[in-house]
C-alpha cells in the first residue's frame, strides 16, 4: 500500500512519507505540483529501465533524464505533451538500448498514465566513456 500524507499550514505545505519531506509551493526549495508529477515520471521511467537492463544482464550505465512538458491552456490544464530525453554516458549497445527504452516507456505505469492525455515522446543521447 502506497501512502502519502500532504500537510498545509499558513507557513508551508509539505508531502511527506516515512523516509522523506519534500515542501511544496513556490519559495526556494519548494516544487511546484507539476515538477513532482514530472519527476515522478522520471523516477518511475529510470527504474522501469533499470529493471530491464538488468534483466538483459547489462551493465548499468550513468543515465540522466530529463523531463520537459507543456500544459494546455484550457482548462483542466493537463498536459499537451512530455518529452524524456535521456542521456546515457557509457559503452552500450546503442540499438539494443533504444528497444528497452521503448520498453520502459510500455511499462512504466507513471508513463502510460500521462500518455492517456499528452504526446509522449523520447529523445536519446549517447556519451560512450573515453
Amino acid at each position: 500500500m502506497e501512502k502519502i500524507k500532504t500537510k498545509y499550514t499558513p507557513e508551508k505545505y509539505t508531502l511527506e512519507n516515512e523516509r522523506a519531506i519534500v515542501g511544496i509551493g513556490s519559495k526556494p526549495g519548494e516544487f511546484y505540483p507539476y515538477d513532482l508529477l514530472l519527476g515522478a515520471l522520471s523516477a518511475c521511467f529510470y527504474y522501469t529501465l533499470y529493471e530491464i537492463l538488468e534483466k538483459r544482464k547489462m551493465d548499468i550505465p550513468t543515465i540522466e533524464i530529463i523531463v520537459t512538458g507543456d500544459k494546455r491552456t484550457e482548462l483542466p490544464t493537463t498536459l499537451e505533451w512530455v518529452n524524456l530525453e535521456v542521456i546515457v554516458t557509457g559503452d552500450v549497445n546503442e540499438n539494443q538500448f533504444l528497444r528497452y527504452v521503448d520498453l520502459a516507456g510500455k511499462y512504466c505505469s507513471i508513463h502510460v498514465t500521462i500518455s492517456k492525455v499528452a504526446k509522449m515522446s523520447h529523445e536519446v543521447k549517447f556519451n560512450p566513456l573515453k
